[in-house]
């Protein structure tokens, strides 16, 4: 499974084809290096302990092409990780990027020159259905939302809606439930 995802990354478009993401990849079956990629979390991540992989990604700041800094790496780097995404639910995996780790760090103890970090990734198992229920959501799921499309797509001026973007908004259906809204767990399971 976990080839399968890499390789939908791998397949993710990037600026003159210069793929310049990289992965470090933990797995249980590596228990120290697992151990040391999760000593970077943020204590407030601490639930991604429990992800049986654990993914530091990072993309490289300069293009070998022109030796000039990429203004677009990291938008590479994200759009290999929606495909990393979009495979592992795919899969039925659980798949969730975190923000909350010791960038410098893992910077400079892990990454060559020329490299910053992205995004650490916990993938692994919905805990079980309710994970992922409408009716019966975990404790602590956080329900799915996002701003209406009139606030982000607008025509010849900033801030006005394009026409097609200022109808009312409805919630995007999803095949898991039916259409109804959709609620997330924020921990995954050990298995």
């Amino acid at each position: 499974m976990l080839r399968a995802v890499f390789e939908a990354a791998r397949w993710a478009p990037s600026s003159f084809n210069e793929q310049p993401w990289r992965f470090l990849v933990a797995t249980r079956d590596e228990p120290e290096w697992l151990r040391r990629l999760q000593d970077y979390l943020d204590p407030r991540n601490g639930w991604a302990r429990t992800a049986p992989v654990l993914v530091a990604t990072a993309y490289r700041t300069h293009s070998p092409k022109t030796n000039e800094r990429s203004r677009v790496a990291q938008r590479d780097l994200g759009a290999a990780e929606q495909n990393m995404f979009l495979q592992a639910t795919a899969l039925g995996l659980a798949f969730h990027q975190l923000a909350g780790f010791e960038h410098e760090r893992l910077q400079r103890t892990l990454l060559p020159r020329g490299f910053e970090p992205g995004t650490l990734i916990a993938i692994g198992y919905p805990c079980d259905a309710d994970a992922i229920s409408v009716t019966h959501p975990p404790p602590n799921a956080t329900s799915r939302s996002r701003l209406p499309l009139a606030d982000l797509v607008f025509r010849d001026e900033w801030g006005v809606a394009a026409s097609f973007a200022s109808t009312i908004d409805q919630p995007a259906p999803d095949s898991r439930s039916g259409g109804a809204r959709v609620t997330q767990a924020r921990h995954l399971c050990h298995e």
